[in-house]
């Protein structure tokens, strides 16, 4: 009997734990190593949303990944199932002027996508103290969130139960093994083992929580901010700083959150929030870097910017392909790091 691959996954957000877990699945016997806490990384301050329509229609990076994000986005019903990850599948709303949401129905017209006009009572009934306006919001039950501290505990959960070795350690790059997975995100990775991983760009994110705040309800998307519930309160989110990689809070990012939010929900006047800082990593097209390096030996699954989340299950599911020799499906190309490339990005 062959003995099993051995794969080393360098970074527990969840790009690096939904991989670890699918490659142990599949036979391959892994070791997941991180130096940090887990949840400190860009994966545990996030939002958790799982959002293929209205980062879409309100991106114009993603709009062209339209299909592939609807097509991670359908791989989490069946990773939520076994893992335990709770999904919530309350929708979204988009708020705003009316210009505003008329040019968002007209982009949602152009991927094929119908949302649903609410007026500002409808609205408020799927977002309890929502201060919606007189032009009312935008709703699909499409995009969906789950929460990020109880997903990350549940994947870490099953992937030891895989038999996932996981370790509170820096990757080694010495240590014997057929495959180096590189899920670092926007960290430095020691020895340079992946030069592709240049062209990724750090962007800071501020996000705000308020713990006293409990809301149950759809995401809510305003003009430059969101608010999602979270199992630590309601989640206001997020600056995208593009170039910065420090964790530094910057009161004037939080003062520019923490006020939009009060306009929206009148509930947040007052309320204590507290500020958290992730740093993700973007390549030029937006979408993630999944595949081989030009080094011998290495992939990577990195660059995700703010559809970490959404995009993990997708990721998983190309990176064990790969592994194992079998057909990558039909995003894989799209994502390879061979595609900034002269030659571009088949396998």
């Amino acid at each position: 009997m062959a003995a099993a691959l051995k794969v080393i996954v360098a970074g527990a957000g969840v790009l690096g734990l939904t991989s670890a877990l699918a490659l142990a699945r599949a036979g391959a016997r892994v070791v997941l190593t991180d130096p940090a806490q887990l949840g400190d990384n860009a994966s545990g301050v996030a939002a958790g949303m799982l959002a293929p329509v209205f980062e879409a229609a309100l991106d114009a990076l993603a709009a062209p990944h339209f299909d592939l994000l609807m097509g991670a986005r359908d791989l989490w019903p069946e990773l939520a199932r076994s893992t335990g990850v709770a999904l919530d599948r309350s929708g979204a709303l988009a708020i705003g002027r009316d210009e505003r949401l008329e040019r968002l129905e007209q982009a949602l017209t152009r991927l094929g996508v119908r949302a649903e006009r609410l007026s500002a009572r409808a609205a408020a009934e799927k977002a309890p103290g929502l201060a919606a306006g007189e032009a009312g919001a935008l709703f699909t039950g499409d995009d969906w969130r789950i929460d990020p501290d109880q997903a990350l505990a549940a994947l870490v959960e099953a992937a030891a139960e895989a038999g996932v070795e996981v370790r509170r350690a820096p990757l080694h790059p010495d240590e014997a093994c057929d495959w180096r997975l590189l899920a670092t995100g926007a960290d430095p990775v020691p020895g340079g083992l992946a030069p592709e991983l240049v062209r990724l760009e750090p962007i800071k994110g501020h996000i705000l929580r308020a713990g006293s705040l409990r809301y149950q309800g759809a995401v809510v998307r305003g003009e430059g901010i969101y608010l999602t519930p979270g199992a630590g309160g309601m989640v206001i989110g997020a600056s995208m700083e593009r170039g910065a990689s420090d964790r530094a809070v910057d009161p004037a990012q939080v003062e520019r959150l923490a006020e939009a939010g009060r306009a929206l929900f009148p509930a947040l006047d007052g309320a204590q929030l507290a500020p958290g800082v992730g740093v993700r990593a973007g390549t030029p097209d937006g979408l993630p870097m999944v595949g081989f390096s030009r080094t011998a030996g290495v992939m990577m699954a990195a660059g995700a910017r703010r559809n970490g989340w959404l995009l993990a299950p997708l990721v998983a599911k190309t990176v064990t392909a790969l592994v194992f020799g079998a057909e990558p499906g039909p995003y894989a190309a799209r994502m390879a790091p061979a595609r900034f490339e002269p030659g571009g990005g088949a396998y």
